[in-house]
């Protein structure tokens, strides 16, 4: 009898200090209610910190354990998501990442949530003045051999496109280009570390040398060589993507009245689709929250100046929240909302 006793006011006990912890849990609180932690990822591009930092700030607002982010590499990421190894990435175009979401399950095991950065672009852009001299508007003048050499950066008598990573996927739509605009002949593509090669790209412009590059905004590129001061769009003669891009129209790939020949599209959050199902406030929230482009490429070039530190970067998205705090917290409230 003594000893039931004793377990009984152990039970009560450990069940008074079980309903103490959980008073202590604030009740707008869903994710910690629930012991939710939350893993994110972006690619080895560092500028992609910054918006998945102001997302998981969300979050934390939200009361879910955030866990630090992780890097790593398309298509790996999207088949970590998948796999449920990692939860959510705030990377994904749509069009240039399609291949990697349907290799990776596909709707069946992904979802794309919301529109976290509207509007992104790229296209081909060379430097002003040899624009204006030799009146170069489109890529298609390029299959011209004396206008490919004005480009000629390593003698070869061909044009050097400064190009972009391999596995991005713009890789893949720039020597689609080059075969279907007939540019073979006079343009060679450069692949590498597309920091490097840009490096080299501003390098030549600033010691008067005709450049020929890719770019895609948001980007500190578009700080460094300004369009309309230093340098001008080529539009493409006509829109022509590779097949998985599926069927898109000059609308499609066109920005203030120019074709740029890519995809113009948002940035979207790309989760989990069983995490999402058993989180509605998360979802809500990737929902909701959006990071205007040029916040975006003022932060690429705060990096890119050696602000380039993750507490650096934390601190910015801290800072960009605060210049945000009443947009923020209303989207904090309606996400709370989606958890009664």
């Amino acid at each position: 009898m003594i000893l039931l006793t004793q377990k009984l006011h152990l039970g009560v006990i450990i069940a008074t200090i079980f309903l103490g912890l959980i008073a202590c849990i604030p009740e707008d609180s869903p994710g910690i209610d629930r012991g939710v932690r939350i893993r994110s990822v972006h690619s080895t591009w560092i500028e992609e910190k910054f918006q998945t930092e102001i997302v998981n700030l969300g979050l934390e607002k939200l009361g879910y354990q955030v866990k630090p982010i992780k890097e790593i590499d398309y298509p790996p990421m999207y088949i970590a998501i998948a796999n449920g190894d990692l939860d959510y990435t705030t990377t994904h175009s749509k069009k240039a990442h399609d291949r990697f979401f349907q290799n990776s399950g596909g709707t069946e095991k992904l979802e794309r949530v919301g529109v976290l950065i509207p509007n992104t672009h790229s296209g081909y852009q060379i430097d002003k003045k040899t624009a204006d001299k030799y009146n170069i508007t489109n890529l298609e003048q390029l299959k011209e051999p004396e206008i490919a050499k004005l480009f000629d950066s390593d003698g070869n008598g061909k044009a050097n496109l400064t190009g972009c990573n391999p596995g991005w996927g713009c890789e893949l739509v720039i020597e689609h280009h080059l075969d279907t605009y007939e540019l073979r002949d006079t343009v060679e593509h450069e692949q590498g570390e597309y920091i490097a090669l840009i490096a080299d790209t501003i390098s030549r412009y600033e010691q008067g040398e005709s450049v020929l590059y890719y770019i895609f905004n948001p980007h500190w590129l578009a700080s460094e060589l300004k369009l309309e001061e230093d340098a001008v769009w080529l539009e493409v003669p006509f829109t022509s993507l590779p097949k998985e891009h599926g069927s898109i129209t000059e609308q499609g790939t066109s920005l203030d009245g120019k074709n740029l020949g890519f995809p113009v599209e948002d940035y979207q959050i790309v989760a989990n689709k069983q995490f999402l199902a058993d989180n509605p406030v998360a979802k809500r929230w990737f929902e909701l929250v959006k990071i205007p482009l040029e916040d975006v490429s003022t932060e690429s070039l705060r990096i890119k100046d050696g602000e380039n530190k993750p507490e650096d970067i934390r601190r910015h998205a801290e800072e960009w929240v605060e210049q945000n705090q009443e947009l923020f917290d209303g989207w904090i409230e309606e996400a709370k909302q989606a958890g009664d």
